[in-house]
């Protein structure tokens, strides 16, 4: 019954760690997630990364995209995908060389280098939603380019690292044509149900005289579609987002919204917060302190001047600019994945696995305040140029 105790020590840190939080000025989310550092391995060591832990984070974050996919405005998303896209190319390109020439500095081999600057021009946008959520930005301009900045960034980054896994003599060799055939595969197939099947299929199935039906039939399509993502070689929070934008479509919406967040916030995503700060280990770093140090600065400002930039040449002021390019700053859950596959191909050197671990949960730590500092400026400095 250990799993028990986990969750109570979760849920009552996560609330009152973020409610300390709001108190002293800062995003909630930011409380939370130190809240799993101080409860992980590094400080207190009550709570373990089980796999209970593991699947539970899981549901948590894709709770957390489908949300935010039934509150995004499709009609905003469709008209910012250029600035989307000029985005997540300014914000791959700055981090790759940022992080190959940190790790060229630290003298390592090329390949671990040049793999290096696949990780961390990874982006994971979930902890930035929560954030806009907190701040009722999630709807403005800079929150659905940065949504938007995620699936592209998530696209091409995958893209990247398979090339990389391709030709650097890992053994794993990997089609690009056959990758590049499963995302289209799977933008056809998503678009497809969103537009026809799934109106059809929430429309029959919630009329079953069952408890709950339309909750229940939603949460199917949510996982589905991440699931399918994770199939085609897409994040499963893609798959989950997309889920959410196909029943805001839907008469359902509100339903699902209302109904979906009280179960997710309650316990799945504090158990996502805190499956963060649990990676973070301070074992036999002391060494290579100034590797993390160097990671870190580079990370944070390669990611916000790439996301800046980006958003600056498609027609954001440069208050807005840099906001966006904050909300790009958090590598989250996405590169620790990328991490631990380049560590399994050989990619990554296993001496240096725990300082890139934490150099990638600093900078999903320093994401929150910064939002919230560069969003709370006056309303006319915000708006974007026409």
């Amino acid at each position: 019954m250990a799993f028990i105790l986990y969750l109570v020590l979760i849920v009552l840190s996560t609330k009152i760690a973020g409610d300390l939080s709001v108190r002293l000025g800062q995003p909630a989310v930011l409380g939370k997630l130190l809240a799993g550092i101080i409860l992980g391995p590094a400080v207190l060591g009550w709570v373990e990364n089980t796999g209970f832990i593991h699947y539970m984070s899981e549901i948590g974050v894709l709770l957390l995209m489908f949300i935010a996919g039934l509150e995004t405005d499709l009609d905003q998303l469709a008209k910012s995908w250029k600035s989307s896209f000029a985005v997540a190319t300014g914000g791959i390109i700055l981090p790759f060389i940022g992080a190959f020439a940190v790790a060229g500095l630290f003298h390592f081999p090329q390949s671990s280098a040049l793999f290096m600057g696949v990780v961390f021009s990874a982006t994971s946008v979930s902890i930035s939603v929560q954030v806009l959520k907190e701040m009722n930005r999630l709807h403005s301009r800079e929150g659905t380019t940065i949504l938007g900045a995620a699936v592209v960034d998530d696209i091409l980054v995958v893209i990247l690292l398979a090339f990389m896994m391709s030709f650097l003599g890992t053994g794993a060799e990997v089609s690009l044509g056959l990758l590049i055939g499963k995302k289209l595969l799977f933008f056809v197939g998503i678009i497809l149900a969103s537009w026809f099947a799934v109106p059809r299929f929430m429309a029959l199935l919630t009329r079953l005289k069952v408890t709950e039906p339309v909750v229940s039939i939603a949460l199917a399509v949510c996982f589905a579609f991440a699931y399918f993502a994770d199939l085609m070689g897409m994040a499963g929070i893609i798959g989950a987002f997309a889920a959410g934008l196909a029943i805001s479509r839907t008469p359902f919406r509100h339903t699902v919204e209302t109904k979906v967040e009280p179960v997710a916030y309650s316990l799945f995503v504090p158990v996502f917060f805190v499956s963060i700060g649990l990676n973070v280990s301070f074992a036999g770093v002391g060494s290579q302190i100034g590797l993390v140090v160097c990671l870190t600065v580079v990370a944070v400002i390669t990611k916000l001047a790439g996301g800046a930039l980006g958003a600056r040449i498609t027609g954001f002021n440069n208050q807005a600019s840099l906001a966006v390019g904050a909300g790009m700053i958090s590598r989250g859950e996405v590169a620790l994945i990328i991490a631990s596959t380049g560590l399994q191909a050989g990619l990554l050197l296993p001496e240096y696995f725990t300082s890139v671990v934490i150099t990638v949960i600093a900078t999903t730590l320093i994401a929150p305040p910064l939002l919230k500092l560069l969003f709370r400026a006056p309303a006319q400095a915000t708006k974007q140029e026409q």
